[in-house]
């Protein structure tokens, strides 16, 4: 027998499940978090780029024009990570969910 808390997944993840399963939700559901790890790397690296110019060439020996590229590099890994993060998240409900169904089959069977 289930859980009225299972119960509720089922009836959650039925509704949902095909929507969150786009690239696009995936992408923008994931972002908030992938912004919270990326967004201060990102804010470090320009105010150090931008109050402390000379230091940041004198101590990493490279052009200024490396600043670009490495922020292109942190936008790409945010983006990478919101989607494999929800990506993750979507195969684990999706896990449950047909652990449940089976459940709730078997269990109906058993009452049969």
């Amino acid at each position: 027998m289930l859980t009225e808390k299972e119960l509720s997944f089922i009836k959650y993840w039925e509704t949902y499940r095909d929507s969150h399963n786009r690239f696009s939700s995936k992408l923008l559901r994931g972002l908030p978090m992938a912004m919270m790890f990326g967004l201060p790397i990102i804010l470090f690296i320009l105010s150090v780029y931008l109050y402390f110019p000379e230091w940041y060439t004198k101590i990493s020996n490279t052009t200024s024009g490396s600043f670009v590229t490495i922020v292109i590099a942190v936008i790409i890994a945010i983006l990478f990570f919101s989607y494999f993060r929800m990506h993750f998240k979507w195969e684990m409900n999706d896990q449950l969910y047909k652990e449940l169904i089976y459940k709730q089959k078997k269990a109906q069977a058993a009452n049969q």
